[in-house]
C-alpha cells in the first residue's frame, strides 16, 4: 500500500528540533523523555545521535505526518 506521508529522516537532532517535530514545547518533550533516559543515554553535545533518535521513535512513536 502506498503512503503519501514521508518517512522520518534519521539524522542527529537537537531536543529543540525534535520538540518542534512532535509539536510540543521543549519542556514537555524533555518530560516525555524522562522515563526513558537510561535507554536513550546522554546527548552528544546538543544533539541526540541517530541511534538515540531511533530509540526515541520506538518509545514515543513516529511523529504525526510521518510514515512508520
Amino acid at each position: 500500500m502506498e503512503t503519501s506521508q514521508p518517512k522520518f529522516p534519521l539524522r542527529a537532532y537537537s531536543a529543540q528540533e525534535l520538540s518542534k517535530i512532535y509539536k510540543v514545547c521543549k519542556k514537555t518533550f524533555m518530560r516525555w523523555l524522562k522515563p526513558f533516559e537510561e535507554a536513550i543515554g546522554e546527548r552528544q553535545g546538543r544533539y541526540y545521535t541517530i541511534n538515540q533518535v531511533k530509540i526515541i521513535l520506538e518509545k514515543l512513536g513516529t511523529p504525526e505526518g510521518f510514515a512508520d
